[in-house]
């Protein structure tokens, strides 16, 4: 019986009474080692040069596609933006690392047989990919992951986004306290957040910018300061929302006599604009609530001192 090959891994199978002096070498040579790159080896392929990179497969000897683990590296989106490899039409299961450099994120990378469906390997992935009988390459899906049916999702703010949280986000009830939190003190659960006598809750001082025209976002805080170097104008908030509350401290400064003015989304008792305390380093208090985001009814306090 003459020479020939696995068709998967291509390992050599001598023939009867082949190499009677070499047998050991061939066999060392074209099946050991071959079955060791098959179980453990881990090549990288460099990209960026061809837009198809095919990996031969050779018989009874050293090849790319024979390792069980394969690196995709170099660069996308230069001379090419989609690099294909192409790997042996034969049933089998390879693990990627995905270190290419891509120019920008629509670029591609594809895995695929001659004659079957590729896949797409994501940008930085390390994934395991199985070719079928029919040449068609697929990844782990999500069952495989242990997700169940789930569906892939990225993180982002659309509705299939996993939203993306942030650990200033009140939006998230955090699942731990730390010591300083006493559980007989604050209680939060559905619908109500509840401090105990022993504890306090409150909102940061805000130091706005002084300016011509003085500028504050709401979606920061409740309470603001800014002191006075001059004739100013307090500007509409951004990110107003209807029933939200608090206070601007305004200051003069050393010099004092500074005037402010309003933009009109603030509304005043009686329809009457306040003006301030004139004195040097006074300090005066606008109490405020937003009726909506456009309508901000504001009392000023004035001369805090004693």
């Amino acid at each position: 019986m003459a020479a020939s090959y696995t068709t998967r891994i291509r390992l050599t199978q001598q023939g009867d009474g082949d190499n009677p002096n070499s047998w050991g070498t061939v066999l060392n040579n074209g099946v050991i080692s071959l079955v060791d790159d098959a179980i453990a080896g881990y090549t990288t392929v460099a990209l960026g040069a061809n837009a198809t990179v095919t990996l031969s497969a050779v018989d009874g000897g050293t090849d790319v596609p024979r390792n069980a683990f394969i690196e995709a590296n170099g660069t996308v989106g230069g001379a090419h933006t989609t690099i294909t490899m192409v790997i042996p039409n034969v049933t089998k299961g390879y693990v990627i690392n995905n270190q290419a450099t891509y120019t920008t994120t629509t670029n591609v990378i594809k895995i695929k047989t001659a004659p079957g469906d590729g896949y797409t390997i994501p940008q930085g992935a390390i994934t395991q990919v199985v070719v079928d009988t029919d040449g068609s390459v697929y990844s782990t899906n999500a069952a495989g992951l242990g997700l169940g049916t789930a569906a892939s999702a990225d993180i982002g703010v659309c509705a299939t986004n996993i939203a993306d949280v942030s650990l200033a986000d009140l939006r998230y009830v955090r699942t731990s306290a730390t010591s300083t939190i006493v559980a007989s003190d604050l209680h939060i659960k559905q619908g109500s957040l509840i401090v105990g006598t022993s504890s306090r809750a409150y909102n940061p001082i805000l130091t706005l910018t002084d300016a011509a025209s003085i500028t504050s976002d709401f979606a920061k805080g409740n309470n603001f300061l800014v002191t006075i170097g001059g004739n100013r104008t307090l500007a509409a908030p951004s990110n107003a929302v209807a029933g939200q509350s608090g206070s601007i401290y305004i200051i003069q400064d050393g010099s004092g006599s500074r005037t402010l003015g309003y933009n009109t989304v603030f509304q005043f008792v009686s329809a009457t604009v306040p003006t301030l305390s004139t004195g040097a380093g006074d300090v005066d208090m606008l109490v405020y609530m937003a009726r909506s985001a456009a309508t901000i009814d504001a009392v000023l306090l004035k001369n805090f001192d004693r």
